[in-house]
């Protein structure tokens, strides 16, 4: 077999391969008995193997073009791994030379993985954001979980913050009403900070039944570009106005948490635990997200095309199982240009990962396993079988190897990184991490 491989252009190359003719042959005589085998022909006797000739003037023309093919795939294969290219996506075959009794010849086209090397990490600058989880953060989450669960009653009483109200609105400019700014039926939460600056404080004091001008102007940088900084108003009618009635910090309530305790300060334990671990994890991510931008930052990186389209199929699917429910909708569907901006991130940061791995020459510690492992299991009431899971399920097991070698990674880069340290709040850093995500 004679390869030969050019660099057409970026990471695009071009492989001609030449096969003797030989080889092709006797692939093609295997591909002829095969799809001769067991065909009925008017003529001649059920289960008696065809005569050469016949089978070749029946299906002579489909099993040259199956071992043709074939042919191509195998060769190719091992000229990759004789050759060492560092294959990315699938190739596309051209026959150049394909006639009976000659050699065959053919190209093909594919892309190669880029060569990374990775810039001074020294040259990174990461702030560290700590925070503490304070008395008063582990009051705010008790409040929220018991607003969570709690019991509305309609009243007649004026609307207070932490209320909700049910209403009608329809907004306006300069006299004339704007597109998306009426709703029927509308629920809202006073205090909940879900519209725009100043139109939750106006209901506060509303009743039901009662109407009312929102005098209110939109952020400057609000969605939609045509309304940013625009002052507007809302005229409100108020359908019903309820009150919270928020569940007694009792056993039952602990254990709908899951929370197997007898009283509010063993509750308050279990809750401030939990906060610890949603922070010590925040906080992580958004160390390592400042890392990953800083590696993209400072490393300009070629993306193969067949691997972006590979990322586009995968966010496609994930789109249709996130929101298409039960429906059947082709993923094909949903525009490429959708995803594409997303996809060559995702690739490049994967490549750039991949490339400090190499440098560093990690391998997933089995430490730092188990580690991310117990972080998960401490979550559950039955922590054991959560390590079980995980240590007999390999393909699992293998995600969170994966997920180890980032934070080995993301270690890595620190030790060497411009690192600083900045004092926030529980707040800031959930808020941060969540918006990141």
């Amino acid at each position: 077999m004679q390869v030969s491989i050019e660099t057409t252009s970026g990471l695009q190359r071009c492989m001609t391969i030449g096969v003797p003719a030989a080889e092709v042959e006797q692939k093609f005589t295997d591909e002829l008995k095969r799809i001769a085998k067991g065909q009925r022909v008017n003529g001649f006797r059920k289960n008696k193997p065809l005569p050469p000739q016949v089978a070749k003037r029946m299906f002579g023309k489909q099993a040259r073009y199956e071992a043709i093919y074939q042919q191509m795939q195998q060769s190719f294969f091992k000229a990759v791994q004789e050759n060492d290219v560092k294959l990315a996506g699938m190739p596309t075959f051209e026959p150049t030379v394909d006639e009976e009794g000659k050699d065959l010849e053919f190209k093909a086209t594919f892309e190669v993985y880029p060569e990374v090397t990775l810039g001074d990490f020294s040259a990174l600058h990461i702030e560290q954001k700590t925070a503490q989880v304070s008395d008063a953060d582990l009051e705010t989450m008790l409040k929220t979980l018991r607003t969570q669960n709690a019991t509305w009653t309609e009243s007649t009483d004026a609307a207070a913050d932490g209320d909700q109200v049910k209403m009608n609105f329809e907004g306006f400019i300069d006299g004339e009403a704007f597109e998306g700014g009426k709703a029927e039926g509308y629920s809202l939460t006073l205090g909940s900070n879900s519209m725009i600056p100043g139109f939750e404080a106006g209901l506060v004091g509303a009743k039901a039944g009662e109407e009312t001008t929102l005098s209110v102007s939109f952020p400057a940088d609000y969605h939609k570009e045509d309304l940013q900084g625009k002052p507007a108003e809302f005229k409100v009618t108020v359908l019903e106005v309820k009150k919270a009635e928020l569940p007694e910090l009792n056993k039952e309530f602990f254990e709908s948490f899951g929370v197997d305790v007898e009283d509010e300060a063993s509750f308050k334990v279990e809750i401030r635990k939990n906060m610890e671990r949603e922070l010590a994890r925040a906080a992580r991510n958004l160390t390592k997200q400042q890392v990953i931008n800083g590696l993209l930052a400072n490393n300009e990186v070629d993306v193969p095309s067949s691997l972006i389209d590979q990322e586009i199929d995968r966010l496609r699917q994930q789109a249709v199982q996130q929101f298409g429910g039960g429906q059947q909708i082709d993923a094909n569907m949903l525009p490429a240009e959708l995803f594409k901006d997303q996809a060559q991130k995702r690739v490049q940061i994967g490549l750039l990962m991949n490339a400090a791995i190499e440098q560093f020459e990690l391998t997933p510690s089995a430490d730092k396993v188990n580690e991310l492992i117990e972080e998960v299991a401490s979550t559950y009431q039955d922590p054991e079988q959560v390590r079980e899971f995980y240590n007999s399920n390999p393909q699992q097991k293998s995600q969170v190897e994966a997920l180890a070698l980032e934070e080995q990674v993301v270690e890595k880069v620190l030790a060497a990184a411009q690192v600083s340290q900045a004092e926030a709040s529980y707040e800031e850093i959930i808020r941060s991490a969540n918006q990141q995500g």
